[in-house]
């Protein structure tokens, strides 16, 4: 297990943090820093600039802490300018705390303002790359670092255990009256799951196991690295990250399996999927594969029969992370267009789509609650626009934080799983005997 040097209880030390923001300011990230033409484009995309009117929300002006200590330490002629008293001055503990909630709170890493902007600067990697700066000088909020612990403890962000899956496993084959495989050697499928879908949305299990069944397909759910969520990711440490990732990898090995089956978690995507093998400097000896990218593959080959369609009017949320982020637009809207007779597309939907608020972290800092609940008036005005009567979405944390702002706005709409939704419209098996 990797001994972080993370800590949530350690001074924050602005020297440290200043260093690794010239670490990773190298030659890619440092072009784009100096790129900016200051159109204001990424403003126009950011839904916590949108509600708020507030400058300093500006994508591009979060990174302001990364760009000064690169110029004062790494850009060309940043000795002479320092000597000359004309490089920006030393960054400050206090200011870095202040810049926190900036690159923590207002930013879901969601990249709406990365696809508008005219210089093709990745704002969101590069506030991904700036968060690794924060995080080891201290200044990470103190929610992420706990969260961290915990996974490094126990393989969850909020303390999911073994027993715990093991048991919701047991209430699902009481449900479905279906065996769900549990560390089978030799499976072409693993499925990894997140902890908002154990806790939260246990009937994915069950869903899963009439999945696979109907479709013919061995399958396991690993006891051990049965977590997807990566909270290295969303803090901000390549070190935690790799380590989250290397234990699916080693469930993965240990169970000889063909193919790791993401859950409906866009963060865990993008870390196991995009990250993964850089992480861990080498390639995987299995495939990744998106749950609703493997159904979709099902339904198109053949082997899930689809019968019946929900009749509401229903709608459909792009999750960032697989779809802005991670280029998985079709699979989930055909899917969409299989199981609803009454499917209306929000505006702008796809890569264009707002994000939840709650990605990046944010749903888990107590202390951007308020905001997030804000910007999802962003989101409200998609939802309405397409007058639904559910929304469905493919992302757990998705589907948690749009509940809640739901609620929190008084509105009446329930939020679906779409993989659930596929499992409720499968041809009946017909019966023999």
């Amino acid at each position: 297990m990797v001994t972080t040097s993370l800590g949530s209880f350690k001074s924050p030390d602005a020297r440290v943090a200043a260093r690794e923001f010239v670490a990773q300011a190298g030659r890619d990230a440092a072009f784009q820093l100096e790129a900016c033409v200051h159109c204001g484009q990424c403003a126009e995309a950011c839904h916590f600039h949108l509600v708020s009117g507030d400058p300093r929300y500006t994508p591009i002006y979060k990174l302001q802490p990364m760009l000064k200590a690169y110029q004062r330490e790494a850009a060309p002629f940043s000795s002479v300018k320092k000597a000359l008293g004309l490089a920006p001055r030393e960054l400050t503990a206090q200011e870095l705390q202040e810049w926190s909630a900036l690159l923590y709170d207002s930013c879901n890493l969601c990249g709406r303002c990365t696809l508008v902007c005219p210089m093709g600067i990745d704002i969101a990697g590069l506030v991904r790359r700036a968060r690794e700066a924060m995080a080891a000088g201290g200044f990470a909020p103190t929610d992420l670092y706990k969260a961290v612990e915990r996974a490094l403890d126990t393989g969850s962000p909020i303390g999911v255990r073994w027993p715990a899956l093991k048991r919701q496993i047991e209430l699902q084959e009481q449900e479905t009256g279906l065996r769900i495989p549990v560390d089978v050697e030799g499976a072409e499928y693993m499925v990894i799951l997140s902890s908002i879908e154990i806790m939260g949305f246990a009937e994915i299990i069950g869903a899963l196991a009439r999945i696979f069944r109907h479709a013919g397909a061995s399958w396991t759910i690993p006891s051990a690295g049965f977590e997807a969520t990566n909270i290295g990711v969303q803090i901000g440490s390549r070190e935690v990250a790799a380590e989250l990732v290397s234990r699916i990898v080693a469930a993965a090995e240990r169970l000889k399996v063909k193919c790791v089956v993401s859950p409906e978690c866009g963060h865990a995507y993008s870390a196991l999927r995009w990250e993964g093998p850089n992480l861990l400097g080498r390639r995987f000896g299995f495939d990744v594969v998106q749950i609703d990218e493997l159904l979709d593959r099902f339904v198109r080959e053949g082997r899930l029969r689809l019968r019946g369609k929900d009749a509401r009017r229903l709608t459909f949320h792009d999750p960032c992370q697989l779809v802005r982020r991670g280029g998985l637009s079709e699979p989930p809207h055909r899917l969409m267009r299989e199981v609803s007779a009454n499917f209306a597309e929000m505006p702008s939907a796809g890569a264009a789509s707002f994000c939840c608020g709650g990605g990046g972290g944010v749903s888990a800092i107590h202390r951007a609650e308020g905001l997030r609940f804000a910007a999802f008036a962003c989101k409200k005005q998609q939802i309405e626009a397409t007058g639904a009567e559910a929304v469905v979405t493919a992302c757990a944390n998705c589907r948690n934080v749009l509940e809640e702002a739901i609620d929190h706005d008084g509105m009446t709409l329930p939020v679906l799983g779409l993989t659930e939704l596929v499992a409720q419209y499968l041809e009946p098996e017909a019966r023999t005997g």
